[in-house]
């Protein structure tokens, strides 16, 4: 201490106090307070001066570490996403981390002294309220809770909350809530679990989530004595449609479906899409099956309306298979799989129809199982062969063309007709296959007629839908001429009309490739579809073939005459051909000639033959007599 403090110190008497570091005796820094004071003599008089030095330097780390721990804290709790929260024991807020004016929209300062309560959603207080219960009672959390907050603005937020009881903590003496917000989270969470549970293309539950609705109507019926129905769907020649015109309106058309459907049961009721073109729906409490079938017949109606998709009308239908509960089952897989079994059967039976379950059609199931194995063994081993139907001149009674027409040979059932085994190919997949095959050897039978000698004609052969929509099929069919050396002129190609109405942009291009390489294109079953003529002008169509159906009929139905003779007309003033199928009768032969039909086939003329048995035909002049009326046997 200098000499003028010293005597200052004297003369005031003041006490002095100061911080300082020194170091101790083994060179430690040690923190200290000096206490200097003046001291009297007995008279009182100044004596002099005394000091006292505290080392406080323990003390002082603490102080330290404290104010780090401090910084530390305020650092952390500002800079946080999350909201950080401090409650007394009744739960009135005396700590609000900054982050809740970023996240909520509301001022920490203002929060203070606020319940927390205060702000919760009416359905999520009870929650939370025990959650504080928990903490008082057990210091701590097992699990976060999620409850709603509503914001400054109004919105409501859903937050995530855990929190530890620090009130026996001097420091701190408050429960600590560490909130995050998870609206985000739930959001996509929501959404995740709803994809599970619906189809993405229609939003309508998927097969998992109408499982878990037929369980409960279960439970519901069990309690009742109220039925419900499972019914399932199908969508009749939508594969047509979707490999025709492509899936972008095929998806489209299936959202129209969905709402159809939906707009035809009650609003308890449920609609599922099973996948693909097939729907489930769930008739719930009922009194008797007279209900499951007034929907039927409704929803049937309402898909008989033609749909608007794409700027076109497409026309289709479905057939509907239908289960009752219990009687037809008693837990969802079975009544789901017997009313696909009824469907199936509906099918069966020509579509556009509703069938309900009977045990008797799990033989018809298993029939159709065994059918398809059967088929499939035959297109690995080509157990298919091709008879010949000739196409007539009416005029000259003269074979111009012949139309292929496969039958599968099975060691099992013997000869088997395509109307029993086409569908099953075309639902399964294999008419890619089958139909290659029959291209192939129609056009080389026709080759072998010609270097038989036999007169030039050209071989007709059936298209599918499938086989068109494949990108692939010009290249293939180009391969198969160059094969088989036949002209290209010498082969037709029949699509039905249905499918010349669906025909996507893709498909119209791959027709004129096909009739730029000289082959002919037909409309066959024409009459029975939904054709426009500005869209036929479009195709490079050169026939059309009449309907059996109208032929059939057309000398004792005048509604069957006038279509026919429209067709014909129609078709002379498109520069068209136009042949008559299914001629079985003279009179059905002279009342076409007379309208102006110049082409015929049918069994008046000849039943489809082999090769072989054709070839007597074939080298005959013409096929049928005139003046006799008759076939020429």
């Amino acid at each position: 201490m200098a000499e003028d403090e010293a005597a200052n110190l004297l003369i005031s008497g003041k006490t002095v106090a100061a911080e300082d570091v020194i170091a101790d005796g083994k060179g430690n820094m040690r923190h200290i307070i000096r206490h200097i004071s003046r001291f009297t003599s007995s008279d009182g008089s100044a004596a002099g001066i005394i000091g006292v030095l505290t080392d406080f330097t323990d003390f002082k780390q603490v102080t330290q570490a404290l104010e780090a721990s401090e910084g530390r804290f305020k650092a952390l709790t500002e800079s946080a996403m999350d909201i950080v929260t401090v409650l007394d024991e009744g739960g009135v807020i005396i700590y609000q981390s900054p982050s809740v004016m970023h996240l909520l929209g509301h001022d920490p300062q203002e929060m203070l002294g606020r319940s927390q309560f205060e702000l919760v959603h009416r359905d999520d207080a009870a929650a939370m309220r025990g959650m504080f219960r928990e903490l008082i009672e057990h210091g701590e959390m097992t699990q976060p809770i999620e409850f709603r907050v509503r914001t400054k603005a109004g919105s409501w937020r859903t937050l995530e909350s855990i929190g530890k009881n620090c009130l026996d903590i001097p420091e701190v003496r408050g429960i600590i809530v560490n909130t995050r917000d998870v609206t985000d989270r739930k959001a996509i969470q929501q959404r995740i679990q709803h994809l599970a549970y619906h189809d993405a293309l229609t939003n309508l539950p998927n097969r998992s989530l109408m499982q878990d609705r037929i369980s409960q109507a279960i439970s519901r019926a069990e309690r009742s004595t109220k039925k419900f129905a499972v019914m399932f769907i199908d969508i009749d020649n939508f594969k047509n449609i979707n490999d025709t015109l492509g899936h972008d309106v095929g998806d489209e058309l299936l959202r129209q479906v969905a709402t159809r459907l939906t707009d035809s049961v009650r609003a308890h009721d449920t609609i599922a899409r099973q996948g693909g073109d097939e729907f489930i729906v769930l008739l719930d409490r009922l009194e008797g099956h007279q209900g499951a079938t007034r929907v039927a017949q409704k929803i049937l109606d309402a898909l008989r309306t033609a749909f608007s998709v794409s700027d076109a009308d497409q026309h289709v239908s479905g057939s509907i298979g239908i289960a009752l509960y219990p009687d037809d089952g008693h837990d969802a897989p079975t009544l789901l799989k017997n009313a696909d079994t009824a469907m199936f059967h509906g099918k069966a039976q020509g579509k556009n129809t509703y069938q309900f379950f009977t045990p008797q059609m799990n033989i018809a199931v298993k029939r159709r199982a065994a059918m398809e194995s059967n088929l499939r063994a035959a297109v690995k081993n080509g157990d298919f062969s091709l008879v010949y139907q000739p196409q007539i001149d009416l005029n000259s009674g003269e074979i111009v063309a012949l139309e292929a027409l496969v039958r599968w040979v099975s060691a099992q059932s013997g000869t088997i007709m395509p109307s029993e085994f086409i569908p099953l190919a075309e639902e399964t997949g294999l008419i890619n296959e089958i139909g290659q095959w029959v291209l192939r050897e129609a056009c080389l039978q026709a080759q072998r007629w010609l270097d038989a000698g036999f007169p030039r004609r050209r071989v007709a052969v059936n298209l599918s839908a499938r086989q068109l929509a494949d990108k692939q099929f010009v290249g293939l069919l180009a391969s198969i001429l160059d094969d088989t050396k036949l002209d290209p002129s010498l082969l037709e190609l029949e699509i039905t009309e249905s499918q010349v109405m669906r025909q996507g942009e893709g498909s119209i291009s791959r027709l004129n490739e096909i009739a730029s390489m000289g082959i002919q294109l037909a409309v066959d079953d024409f009459g029975t579809g939904y054709s426009s003529l500005s869209y036929l002008k479009r195709l490079p169509i050169s026939k059309l073939k009449i309907d059996q159906s109208f032929v059939r009929d057309i000398t004792i139905d005048p509604n069957d005459t006038a279509i026919v003779v429209a067709i014909i007309s129609m078709a002379k003033s498109l520069d068209l051909e136009v042949i008559a199928e299914g001629i079985e009768t003279a009179g059905q032969l002279t009342l076409l000639r007379a309208k102006g039909c110049r082409m015929g086939q049918g069994f008046y003329f000849s039943v489809p033959m082999s090769a072989n048995d054709l070839a007597p035909l074939l080298a005959a002049s013409s096929v049928f007599d005139y003046s006799l009326a008759v076939p020429v046997t």
